[in-house]
């Protein structure tokens, strides 16, 4: 049986989506400059990160960066009137995928939340440079589709760092004690971001079966 399938999410939604996804990615992205340069953030964690200074300025001025360009490679329009521009944003994104994601791996040993939430960003950290890795060699061997969805999940556990404080904020204004929200928001900022995707894709290779 044939038909007439609407489109899941429709066009307008993934438009605001889009649009959402920048400016967060951009508001954190400079907030991540202002933190690094001790502009704002809470002095303890101020504190946490200058016992390690290399892989906190890896971390978050790679993560301000990566914030700031990442979400720009997902607009057709720019990628179809510049593609020479967004394949070097592309080479751009992926050597700070490294460079963030190990400054992360090791900030996480150190993290606000005891056992749980270190484990909780360690993986991330590691699942997150997977995923990059995977992105560059689907590329190297030109397989653009492979490349997108996996710089789509790549793209999903950097906005870690948008959902986290939005968790963060939401449990504060339930009145729940920060070391106990970190050791949730350590998991909850980044696995419900990757399911999501994995159910797009989920939806899209159903949709595309042959009825």
């Amino acid at each position: 049986m044939t038909g007439t399938r609407l489109s899941f999410p429709p066009p307008w939604l993934m438009t605001a989506g889009l649009v959402i996804m920048t400016l967060a990615s951009i508001g954190v992205g400079l907030y991540a400059f202002a933190f690094q340069a001790r502009l704002t953030g809470d002095p303890a964690f101020h504190i946490r990160f200058d016992a390690l200074p290399l892989a906190s300025a890896m971390h978050v001025l790679g993560g301000g960066t990566l914030l700031l360009i990442g979400a720009l490679q997902f607009w057709t329009t720019l990628r179809q009137r510049f593609p020479a521009l967004h394949r070097w944003v592309g080479r751009v994104y992926l050597s700070l995928v490294v460079v963030v994601g190990v400054g992360g791996l090791i900030l996480s040993t150190q993290a606000t939340g005891g056992l749980v939430a270190r484990f909780g960003f360690g993986l991330l950290a590691v699942i997150w440079l997977y995923s990059g890795a995977q992105a560059y060699l689907a590329i190297h061997r030109r397989d653009i589709a492979t490349h997108r969805d996996w710089m789509i999940r790549n793209f999903a556990l950097a906005l870690a760092a948008v959902t986290l404080r939005i968790y963060l904020g939401l449990f504060a204004l339930a009145g729940v004690p920060f070391q106990e929200s970190y050791q949730v928001v350590a998991w909850l900022s980044w696995v419900p971001n990757i399911i999501l995707v994995e159910w797009m894709f989920a939806r899209r290779s159903h949709r595309a079966r042959p009825t």
